[in-house]
């Protein structure tokens, strides 16, 4: 197949067009190029989508397969315009941030969305706003032709988030010390490794199928979470169970950002974000791999990085020391 990546060069984009060459199929790249280096093999146009002329380089030819992934309404109708209609399969890959709410353990694709954006270029702020705009310009394009992959939280080797990986590198820098772990066992993590999802987008193109799908990892409780990654990570040290609502009395940010509890949200209204359905993408033949392995993979890019390096997710050894202390005292 001839393929056109609309990126290419950053941590999806480059894994679709890894596995793509990987495949035998003919890659080409449309970026700025500073993001990094495309994969061997790939072809890389420099262009800047915010430029009229962002196009004027690429080949004029149906192409069998286009992937985008950008979240600019603007960027992704001028690209629209510009291979719309001779591409045989386009991917979209929004996410799970075009839903309006997030409080239904179990939703699917029919849940109310966002109301979109009517700006070219958005805020980070309205970001699931724009992806909708995204969805409803590459329907209006290529609806016949269309798959939309809402992604929810993306990780594995790469994850430069730092959040996927947070927890087993955590258990895998000070195996032997005290580890603070949120007592809320029942609660949910769901990610989804990149490999897989670059596979599973790739068989689509392949085989032609259309659809929008939710593109989310396994729904794992987070006491299960945490013990595996203390296996995978070698964590021999004890346990500190720390409460729920003393956490939140300590505001200790949640889900992401530096000294966080990476994937730990129990904001309300978000009962649901680590555990939506699915089920349409795995009867659709997404499959994962175990979540040791994604563990395992993980904490060896953690590695590769450095396990003592100051964190984009999860805890700092300090802020750790400090909560510590502060709860048993």
């Amino acid at each position: 197949m001839e393929i056109l990546i609309l990126g290419g060069t950053a941590w999806l984009g480059r894994e679709i067009a890894t596995q793509a060459l990987a495949r035998g199929h003919s890659v080409t790249c449309v970026a700025r190029g500073e993001s990094g280096a495309v994969a061997d093999g790939a072809t890389l146009i420099t262009a800047d989508r915010s430029s009229p002329d962002a196009y004027d380089a690429v080949p004029d030819q149906a192409w069998d397969a286009v992937f985008e992934v950008s979240w600019q309404p603007g960027f992704v109708r001028g690209a629209l315009a510009a291979f719309g209609a001779k591409a045989k399969h386009w991917t979209y890959v929004s996410s799970v941030n075009v839903y309006e709410k997030f409080d239904t353990p179990g939703a699917d694709e029919a849940a109310v969305l966002r109301d979109p954006t009517d700006l070219d270029l958005a805020e980070r702020e309205q970001y699931g706003e724009a992806k909708v705009a995204c969805e409803l310009a590459s329907v209006e394009a290529v609806g016949d032709r269309l798959v939309i992959a809402r992604a929810g939280l993306i990780g594995g080797p790469g994850d430069k988030s730092d959040r996927s990986g947070a927890w087993v590198a955590r258990a895998a820098r000070a195996p032997e010390e005290p580890m603070l772990v949120p007592d809320t066992p029942e609660l949910t993590t769901a990610v989804i490794d990149v490999r897989d999802l670059a596979s599973w987008l790739l068989d689509c193109a392949t085989e032609g199928r259309t659809g929008t799908f939710d593109t989310l990892g396994p729904v794992v409780p987070f006491g299960e979470w945490i013990e595996l990654a203390r296996s995978v990570g070698g964590h021999m040290g004890p346990v500190v169970l720390a409460p729920r609502d003393w956490l939140e009395e300590q505001k200790v940010e949640q889900y992401m950002g530096p000294d966080s509890l990476a994937m730990w949200l129990t904001a309300a209204g978000y009962e649901g974000w680590s555990s939506r359905s699915g089920a349409a993408a795995r009867a659709a033949g997404l499959k994962h791999r175990s979540r040791r392995e994604f563990l395992e993979d993980a904490l060896g890019w953690e590695r590769e990085l450095g396990l003592d390096r100051e964190r984009r997710a999860g805890l700092s050894p300090a802020k750790e020391k400090e909560l510590i202390e502060a709860l048993e005292a």
